[in-house]
């Protein structure tokens, strides 16, 4: 075990710069779609599974309260923190549309989705982006390496260059900081 720490630091380092470098143009990209969408009075809707879910929770809780700068609140909303919705829906119809539910519930056309799933297959965040694209969202697709059957449904596909959970979560929240941080600097500078 020793040198695990330094090996994993470097992993993500490297995960991290590749990742970068494939897609720094998508990265930017989101950005201006998403600049333009909260200029627009569009909102965006974040989901997904287990620390996606969380990271969807973590980055909604960003965009609304604030990252870094004092500015108003951006409308942003996780799909993955009613318990209420979830366990209902869940119930009464079946986990795979907890979240297909929500977007048919709050989703309109300039809305921004953004779909987290390591694996791009995940199949509850599929049925919401085949939703989201229904009510004319744009959809911003966050996967690992190769993206899953998301790659084919994103307007946009975040697919960290990484196989490795861990790695790709990890990236994930690094690219999420970085989009709502130049997000708030770009709508503070007008």
């Amino acid at each position: 075990m020793k040198g695990y720490f330094e090996e994993s630091v470097k992993e993500s380092i490297e995960v991290k710069k590749k990742s970068y470098e494939a897609l720094k143009e998508s990265l930017e990209k989101t950005v201006e779609i998403i600049v333009n969408a909260l200029k627009n009075g569009n909102k965006i809707l974040i989901f997904g599974n287990g620390g996606s879910a969380a990271d969807a929770q973590h980055i909604a809780a960003e965009f609304v309260v604030r990252l870094k700068l004092e500015r108003k609140a951006y409308p942003a909303i996780a799909l993955t923190t009613d318990t209420s919705i979830i366990t209902a829906c869940g119930n009464d119809y079946g986990f795979d549309i907890v979240y297909k539910r929500q977007v048919e519930a709050l989703g309109n056309k300039g809305d921004i989705a953004v779909a987290i799933s390591t694996s791009g297959n995940s199949k509850n965040v599929l049925l919401a982006v085949q939703e989201a694209r229904a009510r004319g969202m744009v959809i911003i697709g966050f996967t690992g390496e190769g993206g899953g059957a998301m790659s084919q449904m994103a307007d946009i596909l975040i697919d960290v260059k990484s196989k490795n959970t861990m790695r790709i979560q990890e990236t994930h929240i690094m690219f999420l900081h970085t989009i709502c941080d130049m997000t708030e600097r770009k709508l503070a500078s007008k």
